[in-house]
């Protein structure tokens, strides 16, 4: 184990799981495993499917090799199963890389069905869809058990129903998952209202009593998310599409938080807490210095549904995850408050900090004061997701 931080539980709060091939057709009811997400061959490639409709190519969504290497740049893309390190889909051994880096748990999110659960809009079948989001809930349960209480899974909703939303977040609840997942733009799949409609109060009351965060992964919506993003000029190669694509994502999160506060959701949920994931965290304080600006420029009585500046409700419910940065790493916890800001690695996607996570981190924190690198590391997040250290 490494020796950064060795008195710290650190908890990594963005993590993927490459889901096995056969997460939903091994839990599938009589009639079910040839229409829930399974594997095809495509041109010759495997590929996911559910009932005649194509996912994409069953990549092994990680950049880290067989032998533990880490691949830079875009070569990961063709690898299969055969090619990746088994800590990206099998529990096991994802315990034991975790301790091989310092890390003492870790909030899993998606692939397959997108950040934020967004490819399962077109299914057509209502009953199929549905239990595409359950299979996947059911699967995280058992994975957070199996894990002896160090992987914690963040639920999916079924976005496309409301009333399903509410339902599943109160079952995942009960099955111990400790937050839900959520796509950032219903309205752009289906005949919905966007998250700002007083519709969706009944999901964000339930996930006020239950205490489940809400989480808007970067890339969790077709709106923001393909596998380039559509920043990069046409002109560019590969390598620097990923790099361009990726780091362009991060401040989509951006326009997310802007909606968020706007719409009066955090006013009117004053105990819900939301989580910005893979966002990074040197935006936001200019971010929410303008949001308080243009508050100040509107027309007289327009804003006065908010209680609150627009800054104050992210000191309230709002929480950011950052991994890479370095610069001025300090200032930015001052002004957005150290007690709202979690620590990720993004194992084991492109951005990652695999391998020296920890000694990564630590050079950007360096000169924050020991008690403020605790909460960063590992109390927020141990309160947020009622994680024992």
């Amino acid at each position: 184990m490494t020796t950064a931080f060795a008195d710290v539980n650190v908890i990594d709060t963005d993590t993927h799981l490459t889901e096995p091939h056969d997460l939903w057709t091994s839990r599938a009811p009589a009639g079910y495993a040839d229409r829930v997400p399974h594997i095809v061959e495509v041109d010759g490639q495997e590929s996911w499917a559910i009932d005649d409709q194509i996912l994409g190519r069953a990549m092994a969504s990680s950049v880290i090799d067989r032998q533990g290497n880490r691949c830079r740049g875009s070569a990961f893309i063709g690898w299969t199963f055969d090619d990746t390190h088994p800590a990206a889909y099998d529990v096991p051994t994802r315990l034991s890389v975790m301790d091989e880096v310092g890390i003492y748990a870790q909030v899993v999110y998606p692939n397959v069905a997108g950040f934020g659960g967004q490819k399962f809009a077109d299914v057509r079948d209502p009953v199929l869809k549905l239990m595409c989001v359950q299979i996947y809930n059911d699967a995280m349960a058992e994975m957070q058990d199996a894990s002896g209480g160090r992987m914690y899974p963040m639920a999916l909703l079924p976005w496309w129903d409301i009333d399903a939303c509410v339902a599943e977040a109160s079952r995942t609840a009960a099955m111990g998952l400790r937050g839900v997942n959520m796509t950032s733009d219903p309205q752009a799949s289906c005949p919905l209202p966007d998250l700002g409609d007083r519709t969706w109060d009944r999901v964000w009351d339930v996930c006020e009593d239950l205490a489940m965060p809400v989480h808007f992964h970067i890339g969790a919506s077709p709106t923001t998310m393909s596998w380039y993003g559509t920043s990069p000029w046409p002109s560019m190669g590969d390598d620097q599409k990923l790099a361009i694509g990726s780091a362009m994502m991060y401040i989509t999160n951006a326009r997310v938080l802007a909606n968020l506060i706007y719409s009066g959701m955090l006013e009117r949920h004053p105990r819900l807490n939301v989580v910005s994931v893979e966002s990074g965290i040197g935006w936001i304080p200019f971010v929410l210095e303008a949001l308080d600006h243009q508050a100040d420029e509107t027309a007289a009585g327009t804003m006065d549904y908010l209680s609150m500046r627009p800054s104050e409700y992210f000191r309230r419910q709002i929480y950011a995850c950052y991994w890479f940065e370095k610069i001025d790493v300090a200032h930015t916890f001052d002004l957005l408050g150290p007690e709202h800001i979690l620590f990720e690695t993004d194992f084991p996607h492109p951005t990652c900090l695999y391998p020296d996570s920890l000694e990564y981190a630590a050079r950007g924190l360096a000169g924050v004061p020991p008690e403020i690198q605790r909460m960063v590391l590992q109390d927020n997040a141990a309160a947020l997701y009622r994680i024992p250290v």
